[in-house]
């Protein structure tokens, strides 16, 4: 009987666990679908301001000088900003950007480069220290902040340590949401800015008020601003899609394992009433 006891406690706590699973599951899809949203609308909005500074590229060519715009000849010192969740339960959304980016960092090392780095996020935060790395500074509980003041602080001092050579790049790296049941882990360079004049929308010749260079002195915060918004944005869906992914698969192995344990339990407690029965039978022919 102790044994039916044990199996009966184990159903009841794998019970509690699915319904806990399932409701993480239910809150992680409804969250989704905002995040989801917010990514798919902004994605636009970074594209046109790209072709835009791709337009007046291509336009102004030579005349356009910007600090934020020049390559260094030699980079000998990169800042690596590293963006995780705050939470975990969320499969290997986490661990597998923490796993590629740790190969590409020791890549760079190994070149000669110095990395300075900064974490966002609190898994980011703990693992990396664990994995060796030193932290000039971290960012924890990124929920309960506004994303426009993060990123406004953010980007001053990425462009800050930019301008006064403490840093010859500026990297990105982060989960990108492509669908949910993928997130792709991406590095992406900040600064310099790399601007592309070879994919600017043909066709329509423009003339610009202010010049070129005031227009591009004034664009390019912003573009580096809406990079960096965008790279949490889907940092913030990929979380929410594997964790609904995640908790999806775990109340199914609960409905799984309680299936097993059910069927456990019928046969030992049908094995008891059998031997409960036998006795019986024995005593009374016994008698």
């Amino acid at each position: 009987m102790a044994n039916l006891k044990d199996i009966r406690r184990r159903i009841t706590s794998v019970k509690k666990t699915g319904q806990i699973t399932k409701a993480m599951k239910l809150v992680a899809a409804a969250k989704l679908k905002r995040a989801t949203e917010a990514v798919i609308s902004a994605r636009p909005y970074k594209d046109q301001l790209a072709a835009v500074l791709a337009r007046i590229a291509r336009k102004a060519s030579e005349s356009v000088k910007d600090p934020l715009l020049e390559a260094r000849p030699a980079v000998k010192s990169i800042l690596a900003v590293v963006i995780t969740s705050d939470r975990g339960l969320c499969g290997g959304f986490n661990s597998n950007l923490l796993r590629l980016g740790q190969e590409w960092l020791l890549a760079k090392q190994a070149t000669g480069v110095k990395i300075h780095m900064r974490a966002y996020g609190r898994k980011g935060a703990t693992a990396l220290p664990r994995r060796g790395w030193t932290l000039d500074a971290s960012v924890t509980d990124l929920g309960t902040r506004k994303k426009s003041e993060l990123v406004r602080d953010m980007v001053d001092e990425m462009v800050a340590g930019f301008a006064e050579q403490t840093y010859d790049e500026v990297w990105l790296i982060s989960n990108t949401w492509v669908s949910t049941l993928v997130q792709r882990p991406t590095f992406l360079r900040v600064l310099p800015v790399a601007v592309d004049a070879a994919t600017a929308e043909g066709g329509l010749d423009y003339a610009y008020e202010p010049s070129a260079p005031e227009i591009v002195g004034g664009l390019l915060p912003l573009y580096i601003r809406t990079l960096v918004l965008q790279a949490f944005l889907e940092t913030e869906a990929g979380e929410y899609a594997s964790r609904m992914t995640a908790m999806d698969s775990a109340t199914r192995n609960a409905n799984d394992m309680i299936g097993r344990l059910s069927l456990a339990y019928n046969r030992a407690r049908q094995a008891a009433i059998t031997t409960e029965l036998i006795e019986i039978v024995s005593g009374a022919s016994a008698l």
